[in-house]
């Protein structure tokens, strides 16, 4: 692999949307070298991590790994978490012993679960933030229908087979969702123990509705889906502990659940070195209007990461969802060669492509151009699959990914209900 000797050194810390939507600009250029470092070896699709976790797609539908995607590109990858970085040094120290040093230094990291501080849920709830939680959710609810078919105790059996999901946005919303298709069409089918058992699908959020950012049309929508595919749904309250399969929540009410699964925040990955005065709210990065990190030289936050208040549309910062991070890798990309040829920088400008869930098999809910535009029902379904597919990386993973569900849709089944062991 060669590069320009006179280029600049750009380590980019994180393959997600962000990450990797910078580095693609960067293929066979003249300008730069450019160096990936993530703690995984692959890119995967967040938003259809949920599929994975309930087994209607395996991982490699929803992942690529990176040195086949940088073949021939001469972009280089390191597979290692990032320590610390010494911004007066421009060093990165790695979790494999090693140093990289930088010209320019982009973070693109993106989040991690917010448990807001109860470690009860920390220690006991299922959280769903990269493939490796994807696969721990699977094996999870799996092996507890396992359990719920083998014991002969009624009130065990119902509480296990009692799901809580804390989170109204669009991954407690789908998983809900999915789980209740499943309840409905393919646990008694495995599980003929279980043709007559009880237990319950609940999602409850905080707010006044499901989907909270979208419209009016969506929260109506979303929450006759749900409750028509039997799931309840609990508005206007959090939870507050999860102890003894007993969900705890601030307005008083206790429900027995053998599985909690968490949705309901994320908090911005932090690296020693970055001083607190360079953080804003929920540990991002506040960055100008060119993503450049507020009092540190050279470094540049991107994604989930950053938070700019220049916006006057989004004066308390960027929604923390992938088109956000998508543009923002884009932009300062752009921006990158546009300093190469001695041009001056363009500030980056959101542009809101709409907002999309997927509610149960059949249902569907779309916003476009800022609410203006709603579609629901098959039509949005069928809007929601075009997107998805196009937005793999890879063909292989449109081909896997659009097979497995025509599959599951015709079939109301799907056939990577195993459990494997690691």
């Amino acid at each position: 692999m060669t590069f320009n000797e006179n280029g600049k050194k750009v380590i980019v810390i994180g393959g997600g949307f962000a990450g990797l939507n910078f580095v693609q600009h960067f293929y066979n250029n003249k300008h730069y070298e450019v160096t990936l470092v993530d703690k995984n070896n692959y890119n995967y699709f967040t938003p259809l991590l949920y599929q994975v976790a309930t087994s209607f797609l395996e991982p490699s539908s929803i992942s690529y790994p990176f040195r086949k995607l940088f073949r021939d590109k001469n972009i280089s990858f390191r597979m290692a978490g990032v320590l610390k970085v010494d911004p007066a040094e421009q060093k990165v120290y790695l979790s494999d012993e090693s140093i990289l040093s930088y010209d320019y230094l982009v973070f693109a990291a993106g989040s991690q679960t917010n448990f807001y501080g109860i470690e009860s849920i920390k220690q006991n709830a299922i959280s769903l933030k990269g493939v490796d939680d994807a696969l721990i959710m699977r094996n999870t609810l799996l092996k507890t229908m396992e359990r719920a078919a083998a014991t002969t105790d009624p009130e065990e059996r119902t509480r296990l087979l009692t799901i809580v999901i804390a989170g109204g946005g669009p991954t407690g919303v789908e998983v809900a969702g999915m789980l209740a298709e499943m309840r409905r069409f393919i646990l008694t089918k495995d599980y003929p123990e279980l043709k007559h058992a009880k237990g319950a699908i609940h999602i409850v959020d905080g707010g006044a509705n499901l989907l909270a950012p979208m419209s009016e049309k969506t929260h109506k929508g979303t929450y006759k889906a749900l409750t028509g595919l039997g799931v309840k749904v609990k508005l206007h309250a959090h939870v507050t502990d999860y102890s003894n399969h007993k969900v705890s929540f601030d307005d008083g009410e206790v429900i027995e659940a053998g599985t909690l699964i968490w949705a309901a925040g994320v908090i911005a990955n932090a690296f020693e070195g970055i001083p607190a005065s360079s953080l804003g709210p929920g540990r991002r990065m506040k960055t100008d209007h060119f993503n450049k990190v507020e009092g540190l030289d050279n470094i540049f936050a991107i994604g989930d990461m950053s938070i700019q208040f220049t916006d006057p549309v989004y004066p308390k910062g960027h929604p923390q969802v992938a088109q956000v991070a998508i543009q923002q890798g884009r932009a300062l990309a752009k921006n990158f060669l546009l300093l190469a040829k001695g041009k001056p920088s363009k500030p980056f400008k959101y542009f809101d492509r709409g907002d999309m869930a997927i509610v149960g098999r059949h249902n569907a809910v779309v916003d476009l151009f800022k609410h203006k535009v709603h579609i629901n029902g098959f039509v949005a379904l069928f809007v929601w699959l075009f997107i998805h597919i196009v937005s793999l990386v890879n063909y292989n993973n449109k081909v896997r990914t659009l097979y497995s569900w025509i599959y599951a849709y015709l079939t109301r089944d799907q056939v990577l209900r195993m459990i494997f062991k690691t």
